[in-house]
């Protein structure tokens, strides 16, 4: 009797919360998918690789953007193997972005986030990216800047974190803008 309550009010609850949900906020209770001329190609909330010198980049993953193995590198700040490649990260970001040997690199361009996946990166970052993808898709900086600034997601509830920027999306309007 205990398993076959617990079970119906299991499968019960399940549904009416689902149900809830598809109703309340159909859009987050489907994965926040973003699509395009009817395709999904990705979720607002999960990062994916973007390599291209004409794309911002990402943070970098320690699962390789992979949605089914969420995950940081369980790396400790005093961790040689991590220093070692934080320095080859900052070497291939001064690389790409021609920065000068001595130039700062913002944190999350080089360390990976808790879950590998966020998709979110931080005005600087993207900023310091602008030269590399307007000069790549033969842009005026001003232009790829100016749709950074439109892209910027303000901190939530207005104080709870910090500006930050979708690179999936700004991608994506990168891509509409150079239709």
């Amino acid at each position: 009797m205990l398993l076959a309550m617990v079970c119906v009010l299991s499968l019960v609850y399940t549904m009416v919360i689902t149900g809830i949900a598809q109703v309340a906020a159909p859009d987050k209770a489907n994965g926040s998918l973003i699509t395009v001329d009817g395709v999904v190609v990705g979720s607002e909330l999960i990062g994916q690789s973007f390599t291209g010198a004409g794309y911002f980049h990402g943070r970098p993953s320690a699962v390789d953007y992979s949605g089914n193995n969420s995950g940081g590198s369980n790396y400790g700040p005093t961790s040689a193997d991590l220093m070692k490649q934080v320095s080859q990260r900052i070497e291939v970001v001064r690389k790409e972005n021609n920065l000068p040997a001595d130039a700062m690199v913002p944190a999350d361009m080089v360390l990976a986030s808790g879950s590998g996946l966020d998709p979110d990166i931080s005005v600087d970052n993207a900023m310091l990216q602008v030269s590399r993808v307007a000069s790549e898709r033969g842009l005026p900086q001003s232009e790829v800047k100016e749709l950074v600034d439109k892209n910027v997601i303000p901190p939530d509830l207005g104080f709870l974190g910090q500006p930050r920027v979708n690179v999936l999306k700004l991608n994506l309007a990168l891509d509409q803008m150079a239709k």
